[in-house]
């Protein structure tokens, strides 16, 4: 995709034009479709026939002609059957002789694979390398297509879709190389325009609309209403997350700065360390971002790195090397990656892992990039990378003020993770324990999720204050944060009334009322037209 055939049609142009040396003057260049010549060559030596014909030919040319093939690896292989000479061997001697002027184009590495492996095919040649253009040479070239892309879609094309279409392809499309990728950009944004009906000039707008739609990445600019929702998010992830406002501010002003275009491009979007005790919303709030970017908590990409605790666990996440079990499969986080660059990656429990693993992470933090078990490099830049860690919980469980406990989680951050590894994190954010008005607050977020479960099934359920605070005191364990919540309110309300679903004393329609009974336990009363209690 960088233009090695767009530069053997060039320089027939100029051969076209006269605008060559006197050496290049009158001289053709003729297209060779290896795949024609093999078609249909049902027996042996007739494929030798047809392209010794050609050698022919071009000898009689007196050096007038000069060939051009694409993908010239091709030739190596091509109609070696049943001890047929191949063509690549069929062009050695003509080429040598100098009588057999040839222009061939590949890729590297079909180069290395097909071409680099005969020496006496690859000394006939002299190598050139094309290298990927400029942003600035590639709109030179989209400049020049321009009146033949307008043409074909009948649409105009804007300067400013020209250095869009250039400038987002090199940013946010990493595993295809300029002109290609930004020609197919306007390519793509030119044919929309034309089927929507929607305008009649491509702008930056319609290229960064097809730049989301390829990779997810929100390369548009910001409409009123994100504004809108971006300004206020603090306030939209508290409706999940209770409490915990330094980590909230900081996820927040994260994606602020890169949603304003002003984070650093070579970097991830942000790179944050949670810490604190168990069960205090660590999980939940990077669920919570996830859901609140991309609308659904399946965004995120967890990976739980109490299952890398040993060595090998390594070849799992960027995928094995050569020659092992598992090599064609890709790693689990490097492939799911480069089918969604844009999410969150969370690693869970970070302090698990193999010291090995958390190496790998070193690069990925820094750089924003990670080398897959295929040689290939994964771009991270566009994710948020969130690490959470029990370390230090210990201390929360003692009497200890807050700026006591933040210097003994430093400390035992000190002992337990590598400077190099500190030092590439944008924020290490400390949870507290969670208080009791916070675990009342989540008892009303529990029941909204319960009765959404229940209103699958036409049932409604609601309960008393007293209930409440009951269930918010049977919950409550400083140490063990909400988890305890969830199963005081299995145990107490899920429980019961699921046995009286499945006797049929709560049927659909019906409303469910929890109240406590003497303060100690939770009973079930069961609400219809006639106001019957069970």
């Amino acid at each position: 995709g960088v233009g090695k055939t767009a530069v053997v049609e060039g320089l027939a142009q100029r051969i076209a034009s006269d605008d060559v040396p006197d050496s290049l003057k009158g001289k053709e260049i003729i297209a060779l479709d290896i795949a024609s010549m093999v078609a249909g060559s049902k027996f042996r030596g007739e494929f030798e026939d047809r392209l010794k014909a050609v050698i022919k030919e071009i000898e009689a040319a007196a050096g007038r002609m000069i060939v051009f093939i694409d993908e010239i690896h091709m030739i190596v292989g091509a109609g070696a059957a049943e001890g047929a000479i191949d063509a690549s061997n069929m062009l050695k001697e003509p080429l040598s002789r100098g009588k057999f002027q040839l222009i061939g184009a590949t890729t590297l590495n079909e180069y290395r694979e097909h071409i680099e492996k005969d020496a006496a095919l690859e000394r006939r040649f002299q190598r050139v390398y094309v290298g990927e253009p400029s942003i600035d040479e590639t709109v030179e070239i989209l400049r020049g297509l321009r009146e033949k892309l307008e043409e074909h879609h009948h649409v105009k094309i804007t300067d400013q879709a020209i250095q869009a279409a250039a400038k987002l392809s090199e940013r946010y499309i990493s595993d295809r190389f300029l002109p290609d990728k930004a020609i197919d950009l306007l390519d793509e944004a030119a044919s929309k325009l034309r089927v929507d009906g929607s305008g009649e000039a491509v702008s930056e707008k319609q290229i960064a609309g097809i730049v989301s739609q390829w990779t997810g990445i929100p390369a548009e600019r910001m409409l009123t209403e994100e504004r809108t929702r971006l300004s206020k998010m603090e306030d939209l992830l508290h409706e999940r997350i209770i409490d915990q406002e330094e980590g909230v501010h900081a996820i927040a002003e994260a994606v602020r700065h890169s949603r304003a275009g002003l984070s650093d491009p070579r970097r991830p979007i942000g790179t944050f360390l949670f810490l604190g005790p168990t069960g205090v919303g660590k999980t939940e709030l990077a669920k919570s971002l996830a859901a609140f970017l991309f609308g659904s908590d399946n965004a995120l990409l967890r990976i739980d790195m109490s299952e890398y605790m040993e060595r090998h666990t390594t070849a799992r996440l960027i995928g094995s090397p050569p020659g092992y079990v598992g090599y064609e499969e890709g790693g689990q986080l490097t492939e799911a990656v480069r089918r969604r660059p844009y999410q969150v990656v969370l690693f869970d429990e970070v302090e698990k892992a193999h010291p090995q693993v958390m190496n790998l992470l070193l690069q990925l933090l820094d750089e924003g990039r990670l080398t897959d078990g295929h040689g290939r490099t994964v771009d991270f830049r566009h994710t948020i990378i969130i690490m959470t860690s029990n370390v230090g919980s210990e201390y929360f469980t003692e009497e200890l003020s807050e700026e006591d406990v933040r210097e003994k989680i430093k400390e035992e951050l000190k002992r337990t993770f590598r400077p190099e590894f500190l030092n590439r994190i944008d924020e290490t954010i400390i949870f507290h324990p969670l208080s009791e008005e916070a675990i009342a607050k989540i008892v009303d977020l529990k029941i909204d999720l319960l009765n959404e479960r229940l209103a699958e099934q036409g049932i409604s359920l609601t309960l008393t204050d007293e209930a409440k605070r009951v269930l918010a005191k049977k919950g409550y364990d400083r140490n063990y944060g909400a988890r305890p919540l969830e199963r005081a309110l299995k145990r107490l309300v899920e429980n019961p009334l699921a046995m009286k679903i499945v006797s049929g004393k709560v049927k659909e329609g019906d409303h469910v009322t929890v109240d406590a009974v003497a303060m100690s336990d939770v009973l079930l009363i069961r609400t219809q037209e006639h106001a019957q209690k069970t």
